[in-house]
């Protein structure tokens, strides 16, 4: 039986810092190290980040602790 594919959501950075619980300049330092999920632009104003990709982020960080 195949597990049905999650929706695509993307969000905000106000909630990938909550879910990661890192503040704004270490999650771009971060990116721009290639060690965190890229942010997508959708206007000269507005990035957004893939949910699932934070997610997966999340889950890694935590295996790699445990």
């Amino acid at each position: 039986m195949q597990v049905p594919a999650r929706p695509v959501r993307l969000i905000r950075l106000p909630d990938v810092i909550a879910r990661v619980g890192i503040k704004r300049s270490m999650i771009y330092r971060l990116m721009g190290e290639g060690r965190f999920p890229r942010s997508r632009s959708l206007g000269p104003k507005c990035a957004v980040w893939v949910e699932s990709e934070i997610d997966d982020w999340v889950k890694a960080v935590a295996d790699a602790l445990l």
